[in-house]
């Protein structure tokens, strides 16, 4: 399946941008709208998730205005969001640990499933940054 998704992204390298972005949009989302209101049955304190909200934010703007405004030389730029979702998980993670107590099993899930989707996307970037994969 990666390789299926690899070489669709290769053809049309910016496209990586639009899929950070709306995955970025997508976390945003659930962070704000589905974990702060429900704050009760996931554990992770309000003024995280409105951190972590932020973020994602920030990652999306970044992401749309790659892939809208980029017309050369994206692999530094892909390198650059790799980079930050890469440390957005090793954060989220120091997160679950520091509020483990507090956390519900739902909320050590929701936690870990985003880490790996995350992971999944910074492994296609580096992927797609690598030399020779694509120009």
């Amino acid at each position: 399946m990666i390789n299926t998704i690899l070489t669709k992204v290769t053809t049309h390298p910016k496209t990586i941008f639009l899929i950070d972005g709306f995955g970025a949009l997508l976390t945003s989302f659930l962070l704000l709208g589905i974990l702060r209101p429900f704050q009760e049955y996931f554990g992770m304190p309000k003024d995280i998730l409105t951190f972590l909200t932020l973020i994602a934010l920030a990652f999306m703007v970044y992401s749309f205005y790659c892939y809208n405004f980029l017309k050369g030389n994206w692999k530094p730029f892909l390198f650059g969001i790799s980079i930050a979702n890469f440390l957005y998980c090793c954060l989220t993670l120091g997160l679950v640990y520091l509020f483990y107590t507090e956390l519900t099993g739902l909320g050590v899930a929701y936690f870990l499933v985003e880490v790996m989707v995350v992971m999944g996307l910074v492994l296609l970037e580096w992927r797609l940054i690598k030399p020779g994969v694509v120009q």
